[in-house]
């Protein structure tokens, strides 16, 4: 092997190491595992610096800043065409302008084959033209900190319920997107349990110096199977949906949670049943569905969107035009 390409191979270890390291290594320790001298050791770790690695030093330790490290992907063409339509979600997800959103589109954009960069570029034009809430992105961009770095966030957080607005310190496990917006999932010191946080209603969000370690025995995908579509917890209701013939093809051509079962009524229809832990949490879909669907269970739920629509019937009769 030659000795530029010893180097490079010697470059590429460091900045393994250091990634694979959150606490950091000494320069006696990198010496040990390259079998090198110390001295070997601090050149090809400034000159990774001078390269623009965000590598820190802190009482003799050397360790990489992961928030700020980005590595080089190659992809493939099918697999460049997966991350455009995650781009375009994420630009859906979103309804308040993020100049982070907007400009990691446009890069994408600009690396992408050039098929379909200007989709992506299309998607950031359009996060551009949201409303501008700087408040959204400083929130997103402490739990963003928070959970990459291991530190926990105190926020403010507004009650849908009670209007109240009260200051909760969580240790952000992860963020989640979905069709209504962005959650973090995360330990709440205050609740000494894993609560879900919407961030539409935090509004304020601080770093913390204090740190935290995700549980071993946390499971992200085992945690959220028992929600609808977020919301998780430990008492599962069934819910059990029955929907018109005119609609059941429909029905049938996506699996919308993993606990449901179908099966085909006499009168063409079909009923959908499913096991979930906050069943209030269904009830936007349920209402997409109009009349073309009835619950049949639980009664509670049965009775309350039985009574929305009746007063939205009621709305439409009693109103002229």
């Amino acid at each position: 092997m030659s000795r530029l390409a010893s180097r490079t191979s010697r470059l590429r270890r460091i900045e393994q190491l250091l990634l694979l390291t959150p606490d950091g290594l000494r320069a006696t320790e990198l010496a040990e595992k390259l079998e090198v001298d110390r001295r070997t050791v601090y050149r090809d770790v400034d000159f990774l610096c001078d390269q623009g690695l965000p590598i820190w030093q802190k009482d003799g330790r050397f360790g990489m800043n992961r928030t700020r490290y980005l590595t080089t992907v190659h992809l493939t063409f099918h697999e460049a065409i997966a991350l455009t339509l995650a781009g375009l979600l994420l630009a859906r997800t979103i309804d308040e302008r993020n100049p982070h959103v907007t400009s990691a589109l446009r890069k994408l954009a600009i690396t992408l084959p050039k098929v379909i960069s200007p989709h992506l570029k299309r998607a950031a034009d359009r996060v551009q033209t949201l409303n501008d809430s700087q408040r959204q992105v400083a929130v997103l961009e402490a739990l963003a900190e928070g959970w990459g770095t291991g530190h926990k966030v105190r926020v403010g957080y507004r009650s849908p319920r009670s209007g109240q607005l009260r200051e909760r310190v969580i240790a952000p496990y992860a963020l989640e997107p979905t069709p209504s917006g962005i959650y973090v999932i995360g330990h709440d010191d205050w609740a000494k349990d894993i609560r879900t946080f919407k961030l539409d209603r935090l509004e304020s969000a601080t770093l913390l110096k204090d740190s935290f370690t995700v549980p071993e025995a946390f499971d992200l995908e085992s945690h959220l199977a028992s929600g609808w579509r977020i919301m998780a917890g430990s008492e599962i209701t069934e819910v059990v949906l029955r929907f018109t013939p005119e609609v059941t093809p429909h029905i049938y051509e996506r699996q919308w949670h993993l606990t449901q079962k179908l099966e085909r009524t006499e009168d063409g229809g079909c009923i959908l049943r499913v096991q979930v832990a906050q069943p209030k949490e269904m009830q936007p879909f349920i209402r997409s569905w109009g009349a073309q669907v009835e619950v049949l269970a639980p009664i509670w739920l049965r009775a309350q969107i039985g009574s929305e629509l009746q007063r939205a019937a009621a709305q439409y009769s009693e109103r002229s035009l």
